[in-house]
């Protein structure tokens, strides 16, 4: 499926295992106000002195986009000043970006994620910045698509601030539309670009058996934005739900064709906030890591049999261990699963500067710090950020010799590319 890139030079070979972080670019728009992480943490001002971070904590992969609501000015119509010095930075430094194209947020002209026109529109943004950087080859077109049309439509917390299941199965569909014809518009420019897809990994826990089938249905809805996208069937009950809710029957039948499966690994986000118990009233609460990453991916695995990479975790760093505590259980859980048959090509702690405002979900502007950052926004490094350098320089000259049939075909960075 991913064959080892053949043309690098000697000496100019691709990292084989990703260590990654990547710089929070969510921007939403809430009560008709726009939150700009990529504002809030200060990085649209100090972005070189992150990229030197980047290199510091160890890191060969970084998960990074423009702020799309500033550089999507209209349709055919972009300012890339920023984008052009910034992954031009990247480029000289030798850190390959997974171009994160559309991260909860779309340009004020464009409405929000019920707009009808919003996937061809956006197939057009994919392909410009393709073209306009032609030596990018991984990319996240459209970040956490689940994520996003629950807070959006469901949840009424963000853009169309909507609470109906309607408006959910719409803003769903639209997102991942948006998705697959982004993948085939870059594919038209880099035939052998890889698309990482970072969804967020849920599982649901039964409080009692009254409670069993509330917690069934919504594990087989954990999947749609992945089943969707990778042309998987959905159960009987989910097709009448997406029926009885919108979707059509020729909408359906699009997003089962399968030819983009193939360029694509399966970028999976676990928290502690993952794992959910639903009572008897169909009401959920946080139950903690009760299975863990490994056991949850495999279920991941077993459904899309696509090589694998953990794209976010993180956890509050209280200055008693936790964060570092966190690091180490997932790493842990990475370990085991290379005991398995599920290849694993990377891992991510997210995000490289603490982040702002997450503890509402972005819904209030309250300024608060949220201290998951492998630095905090002083750019001082936090200690999690500290064990996160030493495990790198651990592990990286292990994994290669471990994995080396999970070889990327990642462009050397020294190649030139046509402009």
């Amino acid at each position: 499926m991913l064959n080892t890139f053949q043309d690098a030079p000697a000496g100019a070979a691709a990292p084989q295992f990703m260590f990654a972080t990547g710089i929070e670019n969510s921007n939403p728009r809430v009560d008709g106000r726009r939150v700009d992480q990529l504002e809030a943490s200060g990085h649209l001002r100090r972005w070189a002195e992150d990229f030197a971070l980047v290199r510091e904590v160890g890191c060969n992969t970084l998960r990074y986009g423009p702020p799309l609501h500033t550089t999507w000015l209209g349709n055919g119509r972009y300012d890339w000043s920023f984008a052009d010095e910034t992954f031009s930075a990247l480029r000289r430094q030798g850190t390959y970006p997974i171009a994160d194209l559309c991260h909860f947020g779309v340009p004020d002209w464009i409405g929000d994620f019920q707009n009808p026109d919003f996937p061809w529109l956006f197939e057009d943004y994919a392909e410009a910045f393709a073209r306009r950087f032609p030596w990018v080859q991984l990319y996240t077109p459209v970040n956490e698509m689940y994520v996003c049309a629950l807070f959006s439509a469901r949840y009424g917390w963000w853009n169309e601030q909507m609470r109906s299941e309607r408006g959910f199965v719409t803003a769903m569909k639209h997102l991942v539309e948006a998705n697959r014809r982004a993948m085939r518009a870059i594919l038209r420019v880099r035939p052998d670009a890889v698309f990482i897809q970072s969804e967020s990994a849920e599982q649901y826990h039964a409080a009692s058996p009254t409670a069993w089938p509330e917690a069934r249905r919504r594990n087989a809805e954990r999947f749609l934005s992945l089943d969707l996208n990778y042309g998987h069937p959905v159960d009987a009950p989910m097709y009448e739900y997406l029926l009885d809710n919108g979707m059509t029957r020729a909408e359906y039948a699009t997003f089962q064709s399968t030819d983009l499966k193939r360029h694509c690994v399966l970028g999976t986000d676990y928290y502690v906030t993952n794992e959910h118990l639903v009572l008897d009233d169909c009401s959920t609460r946080a139950s903690g890591d009760v299975y863990g990453y490994a056991t949850i991916i495999q279920q991941y695995y077993t459904r899309y049999h696509l090589p694998l990479m953990h794209t976010e975790t993180n956890l509050a760093d209280n200055g008693h261990g936790s964060a570092t505590d966190w690091l180490w259980k997932q790493w842990a859980n990475l370990l085991l699963l290379w005991e398995t048959p599920v290849p694993v090509l990377g891992f991510t702690w997210f995000s490289l500067t603490d982040q702002v405002d997450w503890d509402t979900a972005l819904r209030e502007n309250n300024g608060h710090v949220n201290a998951v950052g492998l630095y905090d926004l002083d750019r001082r490094p936090r200690q999690v950020g500290r064990a996160y350098r030493r495990l790198i320089q651990q592990w990286r000259e292990v994994l290669p010799a471990r994995s080396l049939c999970l070889q990327l075909p990642l462009a050397p960075m020294t190649q030139e590319f046509p402009t």
